[in-house]
Order: structure tokens, then C-alpha cells, then sequence
């Protein structure tokens, strides 16, 4: 019996590795769709960022209740899984408790701390469950925002839940375990003076007066499903928006560390202006550089740490809740240029796998993902960016597709036209010769 408990666990480990190394691989060459950009200047600066921002939660906190709470599951999460070095491998040597007798009396310490994490993240999953869906939070209702509804409602829902039955399963495991070693039976009694846990043994009671032979297959279904349960969770998590547990480090890591506000510009066309102006001299040695596309069409066209920003979108819609262009009811929400960016890269991951490496559908993220209207009302006020708990910048895809709406297809709204006019001409927005700028000056002196 043991035996094939083995072999089945290991059967069960290999497919999961399978399937999370095929998805890592697609996700990887998806987000090497995009152009190269350099994100390794000034290393030290990274770290720091990535330690504050990343592993420190330091934007979560400017909610402190929500950002404690999320800390609670960031941390529980993680901490109650270190068991699951020993879970893996008394499944791959048919042990119980390997730990138990290496570690002696630290071992009930661990799993009094992991059970009580355990239920910290049982109850704060419990407490969002709630603000989504009966006290329902704005920001994550699809009746005020549309990208909320369907898959990332249910998202939402699932991963929520998931922890919940996670957690309640590990603590069912511990109670029917400890049980066991009370009453001696088998190889449980060979632990018994590993004695009860701080959490599970309030659960007791419960099994008092069951069978050992019941105890026994509640103890197993337990365990098994803790540990496929988190081997499900691994592999779902590269398809959820959770995938930014991962994803948040190596995002913060590689932040932009410009100014907020400096628009990226093109070298090209900036040395074609020098040039005109008489700043720079050209080199007659020099062929000249073609300038390629103006802005972005398609993912493509993007960097790849604009794509790896779409995987590690949270949905969290801080960013939305803080953009006045959708505060004042116009269509742009950052959330969902992200969102969207993301979708497109799983179509064309979809079209890889069923047509071929070389499939293009016809579609591009400009027009068949995002709308104009959408890019037309951002301020570029940086609101989103700054609110981003994981360093996203929805920014960025904005204006390199505003840039080949306007540049490459000469859809520009009206206005815009006009300021553009004006400031080539006038070197401001208005409509004034520049010897004329001051003459406001002159009236409030008078």
C-alpha cells in the first residue's frame, strides 16, 4: 500500500512539474515577444526597490488594514508551504513527520506557527470573499468597471476559495494525525511524543468517536488533498492574475528608474530634430538609421518589460481608482490596458499551440484589444503608476500606442491637431506668437 502511494505521488509530482515547466516556458518566450530594453543599470538601487516594494509590501500599506491583511496571506502563504519540503518528501520515500525526529522539539513550534498563519490566512480569505462580494468594494464590481466581469470575477472567487479549503485541509490533516498518535495506532504511535498542536486540537473533539480505520482514511485524504491541492495551485497560479506571487519580485527588480513623467523618444527621430536645429553635426561616415515603427500596434512593438508588467498585474484596480479620466466617467481604466495586453499575449500563445510557431491571427492589440477612445482620455498624470503595489507602469503601453495612432495613422482628435500646430509653430500650445507670451505680465503690472 505504501508503495503505491509513492508511485502515485510521484506520478502526480512529474505531471504537475510537467505542466508548470510547458506554461513557464510559454509565458517566458511570450514576454521575449517584446523589444529589448536595458533594466540592469544601478543593480544595488534594484535590490532596494525590490526589498521594499516587492518582499517589504511598502505601497500595500497606504491602506493599512487591507495591506496588513494581504500581508498576512502574503506571508502565511508562503511560511505554511515550507512544509511542503517535508510533505514531498514522506510522499517520495513513504515517511511520516520526516521532520519530526531530525528536528526534535522544534518540530511542534513549526507547526504551531504554521497553523497559526494557517488560520490567519483562512480568515483574512474569508474577510475578501466578503468585500468582493457582499459588501462588494467598487473598484471590483463589473457593473462600474467591465474588465471585472466573467473570468477575472471568477478568478477572483476561485483562488480565494482555494486558499480556504488549502488551509482548512492542513488543519483536518494535523487533528486526525494527532489522534492517531494518542491512540497508538501504527506507525502515528511511533510520533507520539511530538504531542498536539495549538491550532488543530480544538478540532479534536470532532473525531473522538471515530474508528481508527475512519481516522486513518481521513488522516490520508487530508494529506493528499493539502498536496495536490498546492500542486493544482502551482500550475493555476500561471494562468491566474495570482501569477504575480512570482512575478512581483523580478518586476520591482527591473522598475523603471527615470523620473516619472520622462516620455521615452525615439533616437532617431531625436537626432533627425538635433540635426535640424543645428545641435548635433552629422557624421558623413555614418548611415543614416532607419526609424522604424512609430509607437506600438501590437505586442511586438513593445518592450518586454511592458509584457512582463501584463503578467504581473494584480488586478487590484488601485490604478483605476486613482485615474481621473476614468474618476470622470471616460472609458480608460490602466487595470485593463493591462489586462488586455495580457489577453493578447494568451491568444497568440493559443494560436502557437494549435496552428504553430509561425500563426498570426490577424490581430493586433490596437483596435482589436484597446480602443482609441480608451488611450485618447489618459492625462498622463502618473496616478496609476504611482499606485501600482508592484511597479506596473500602464502608462508606457499607452503612449507608445497613442504615439503610432497619431504618428504612423494620422488619427489625432481635432484639438490635438491644433495644439500640435501651435506649438510647431508658436513653441506653446496656444494660438499667440511667443513675443506676445508675456503680454499677460504687462496687465497685472498696470
Amino acid at each position: 500500500m505504501v508503495i503505491l502511494q509513492q508511485i502515485l505521488f510521484v506520478v502526480a509530482l512529474a505531471t504537475a512539474a510537467w505542466f508548470l515547466t510547458r506554461r513557464v516556458s510559454l509565458i517566458r518566450r511570450a514576454i521575449q515577444l517584446g523589444r529589448s530594453e536595458n533594466r540592469t543599470d544601478r543593480p544595488g538601487e534594484r535590490l532596494t526597490i525590490m526589498l521594499r516594494v516587492a518582499f517589504g509590501q511598502k505601497k500595500m500599506m497606504t491602506n493599512l488594514t487591507v495591506g496588513l491583511m494581504h500581508f498576512v496571506i502574503y506571508v502565511g502563504f508562503i511560511i505554511v508551504n515550507i512544509e511542503v519540503m517535508e510533505i514531498v518528501l514522506d510522499g517520495i520515500l513513504g515517511t511520516h513527520r520526516l521532520f519530526a525526529p531530525v528536528v526534535g522539539g522544534v518540530y511542534p513550534f513549526l507547526i504551531n506557527t504554521f497553523e497559526i498563519l494557517a488560520v490567519g490566512v483562512w480568515a483574512v480569505c474569508v474577510v475578501f470573499l466578503v468585500r468582493r462580494f457582499v459588501t462588494k468594494v467598487p473598484r471590483f464590481q463589473p457593473e462600474r468597471h467591465r474588465e471585472m466581469g466573467g473570468w477575472p470575477r471568477l478568478d477572483g472567487a476561485l483562488i480565494l476559495t482555494f486558499e480556504i479549503l488549502l488551509m482548512t485541509a492542513f488543519l483536518i490533516w494535523n487533528a486526525s494525525d494527532s489522534v492517531l498518535r494518542e491512540r497508538g495506532v501504527g506507525h502515528y504511535g511511533e510520533l507520539k511524543g511530538v504531542g498536539n498542536f495549538v491550532i488543530s486540537q480544538l478540532l479534536m473533539p470532532v473525531f473522538t468517536h471515530w474508528s481508527d480505520a475512519a481516522l486513518v482514511a481521513c488522516e490520508r485524504l487530508a494529506w493528499w488533498f493539502h498536496i495536490l491541492g498546492i500542486l493544482f495551485f502551482a500550475v493555476y497560479l500561471t494562468y491566474s492574475k495570482h501569477l504575480h506571487i512570482v512575478l512581483a519580485f523580478p518586476n520591482t527588480y527591473f522598475s523603471n528608474l527615470k523620473p516619472k513623467g520622462e516620455i521615452k523618444n525615439m533616437p532617431e527621430i531625436t537626432k533627425e530634430v538635433q540635426l535640424a536645429l543645428g545641435i548635433a553635426q552629422a557624421d558623413p561616415n555614418e548611415t543614416p538609421a532607419e526609424p522604424g515603427r512609430f509607437g506600438a500596434k501590437d505586442v511586438q512593438d513593445l518592450t518586454w518589460k511592458n509584457l512582463m508588467d501584463a503578467y504581473s498585474c494584480t488586478e487590484c484596480g488601485r490604478c483605476t481608482a486613482a485615474c481621473p479620466a476614468n474618476l470622470t466617467g471616460k472609458k480608460l481604466s490602466p487595470r485593463k490596458i493591462m489586462m488586455d495586453t495580457r489577453d493578447r499575449l494568451e491568444d497568440i500563445q493559443r494560436g502557437w499551440q494549435q496552428n504553430g510557431a509561425d500563426h498570426a491571427d490577424g490581430k493586433t492589440l490596437l483596435d482589436d484589444y484597446i480602443t482609441a477612445e480608451e488611450i485618447n482620455a489618459c492625462t498622463t498624470c502618473q496616478a496609476c503608476v504611482q499606485e501600482c503595489p508592484v511597479n506596473i507602469n500602464p502608462l508606457e503601453i499607452i503612449l507608445q500606442l497613442r504615439r503610432y495612432k497619431i504618428m504612423e495613422e494620422a488619427q489625432a482628435p481635432a484639438s490635438w491637431n491644433a495644439m500640435f500646430s501651435n506649438v510647431e509653430n508658436n513653441m506653446a500650445p496656444w494660438k499667440f506668437s511667443p513675443g506676445d507670451r508675456f503680454n499677460w505680465a504687462n496687465q497685472v503690472n498696470q
